[in-house]
């Protein structure tokens, strides 16, 4: 049975959603214009020009293009409050450290990532000063006109491993933030739970340790509750259809679904449920150009350890309503 919301909400409620739908409908909007501009041949040069920019902008793998007024729009607080959304910090980080931030859980879309570590939203230049924290998305992103320009001004660039040696190689205080269990993970995002694809991610300690970059767990409560999945466990046909999908084409189609805007039932909104993200306690890296594999599963074990212990300090305050406590699957 649907679930109507009523006529006359909050002006207050009216932008947070408006800021959600936003964020949610960028990326076809872009889209949408750069067709717009290829249909009328009178745009053809800028279009064209447009593209040569693209092609030798070097920015996605060089750090960003971070534009500090573009962060700190209003619309990302009405976003954040949208949930509501929450940052939270355990100790002060040392801005002389480099750190790499593993992000969990995926989530369907990774809402608590994208406002907490991307815009200014919850005051993150506050909670860790001196230090530049670029969120990592997938180099595919940035292959789209117009919305890729959109993420570079947030300071999000490319996830790929010569990226993320550019930026710890710029020095003391330039950090990245890496959701470490990507799409694969995405696909156990159901509430209530918090199933992670950790196991075989060793890319991000390897490059922890060549570099000398202290890691830092960071756990978001909530992330999963905000979307509705359809059931996937493995051995069904939706999962088998999912993995594949995903092993041709590098990402995945989770089937979920949320609210819309004048139904509490379904749509693509998440629900307003609260997202409390937790930054942990940095664990020390010491430097190494050619770890050994028990160096690297050493302090692996070091970081699930510390993202265990973020997890079971707060999941009485934030995860009350879960069904099952933290599983890393995979």
């Amino acid at each position: 049975m649907i679930r109507f919301a009523p006529l006359h909400v909050p002006r207050e409620r009216r932008m947070q959603t408006f800021a959600v739908l936003l964020w949610i409908l960028l990326l076809p909007l872009c889209l949408g214009v750069f067709l717009y501009c290829l249909w009328h041949a009178s745009m053809w040069p800028l279009v064209t020009a447009y593209l040569t920019y693209l092609y030798f902008d070097v920015a996605p793998d060089h750090g960003g293009r971070k534009i500090d007024w573009m962060r700190r729009l209003v619309v990302w607080r009405w976003f954040a409050d949208y949930f509501p959304m929450r940052l939270h910090r355990e100790v002060i980080l040392d801005p002389k450290r480099n750190y790499i931030f593993g992000y969990h859980p995926h989530g369907i879309i990774s809402m608590g990532a994208f406002a907490n570590f991307a815009t200014e939203a919850n005051s993150i230049s506050e909670l860790l000063p001196g230090i530049d924290c670029r969120l990592m998305t997938l180099a595919s992103n940035f292959n789209i006109p117009f919305y890729r320009d959109f993420l570079l001004s947030l300071n999000i660039t490319s996830v790929s491993r010569k990226s993320i040696q550019r930026i710890l190689d710029k020095g003391p205080g330039h950090s990245c933030m890496i959701v470490i269990g990507g799409a694969a993970e995405s696909l156990n995002a159901h509430p209530g739970t918090n199933d992670l694809t950790l196991k075989k991610r060793l890319g991000f300690i390897k490059l922890a340790i060549r570099n000398g970059a202290d890691l830092v767990p960071v756990f978001s409560f909530g992330e999963n509750d905000i979307y509705d999945q359809v059931n996937n466990e493995q051995g069904t046909m939706v999962r088998t259809f999912q993995t594949r999908f995903q092993s041709i084409f590098g990402f995945t189609t989770p089937l979920f679904h949320g609210r819309g805007i004048f139904n509490y039932t379904m749509g693509v909104l998440p629900h307003r449920r609260p997202i409390n993200t937790v930054i942990g306690r940095p664990i020390r890296v010491e430097q190494c150009d050619d770890p050994s594999m028990e160096q690297v599963l050493a302090l692996q074990q070091q970081y699930i350890d510390g993202l265990q212990a973020v997890y079971n300090k707060y999941k009485d305050v934030y995860a009350k309503d879960r069904i099952r406590d933290l599983r890393i699957i995979e």
